[in-house]
């Protein structure tokens, strides 16, 4: 006989909103950023979206490191606190950030095995519009390894 699951005895709210973050950072004021790029890119259309720092670990990731992500179904955009460093340039952050607001505005794309692809050709032609698009990308490269242990 099958045994009935039992239920969580408290609001099932999405995973973002079940954590608690750390909201200040200690060299840059995300909510400043996000608001200046959306006034000067998104034509405030961004509204209700929250930017915090994730989780600081014990370990410095190996290989790579995801500098931010988008969560839509929160609103919530999570950069990894890491980047909240002085040797970070803000114009960096700023493409950071860009590059993840992007991702509310450009849709996803599905290719025929229904694969979901969210850095389309339009996504792609989009973030290079950013004006510091290229310096942005060789800053990334040359320095994720101050990043990684």
């Amino acid at each position: 006989m099958a045994r009935a699951k039992r239920k969580i005895s408290c609001l099932s709210l999405p995973l973002q909103r079940q954590l608690s973050f750390d909201l200040e950072g200690r060299y840059f004021d995300l909510k400043a950023i996000f608001d200046k790029l959306n006034s000067r890119f998104f034509s405030n259309r961004l509204r209700g979206y929250r930017v915090i720092w994730g989780r600081k670990r014990r370990k410095r990731p190996k290989s790579y490191l995801v500098f931010a992500s988008i969560q839509e179904e929160d609103r919530v955009i999570r950069v990894h606190p890491l980047l909240d460093a002085p040797f970070v340039p803000n114009w960096f952050m700023e493409y950071v950030l860009y590059h993840e607001m992007l991702h509310a505005v450009v849709p996803d794309e599905f290719d025929e095995n229904g694969r979901r692809r969210v850095h389309t050709i339009a996504f792609r032609r989009r973030e290079r519009l950013f004006p510091l698009f290229g310096r942005a990308r060789k800053w990334e490269a040359e320095n994720l390894a101050r990043f990684l242990r």
